[in-house]
């Protein structure tokens, strides 16, 4: 599924420099608020869904080559961690939704785990 058709059937907002979503192909997702567990159990190219929304988020997701994080609960990174971003190429999109409503919708598109 491409990264488009989540940002519309989801109503996710954007918060990097736009990108051709519809090129950006998700199979897999990942949840957890623990950098640690991410970093150990996030695969490749998947999806983040998280509440954090400080700078290392960007570093986690730069290091596994992540599609995307959504930042759920209306979390907002703050001006430095969405400049980094931008510069890593990582794509952050917010929704004001609860992470636990955001993964079962990501699961009803069949974006499943690993």
């Amino acid at each position: 599924m491409n990264l488009q058709t989540i940002i519309n059937t989801l109503e996710l907002t954007p918060l990097t420099n736009p990108a051709d979503f519809e090129s950006i192909q998700v199979e897999k997702g990942y949840t957890s608020d623990l950098l640690s567990c991410v970093m150990a159990g996030a695969p490749h190219g998947s999806v983040w869904v998280t509440l954090q929304a400080h700078g290392n988020i960007v570093a986690v997701a730069a290091l596994l080559e992540l599609s995307a994080i959504i930042i759920t609960e209306g979390a907002m990174p703050d001006p430095a961690t969405i400049t980094k971003a931008n510069e890593e190429g990582i794509i952050l999109l917010s929704t004001p939704q609860p992470s636990y409503w955001t993964v079962g919708k990501l699961w009803e598109l069949g974006i499943q785990e690993n």
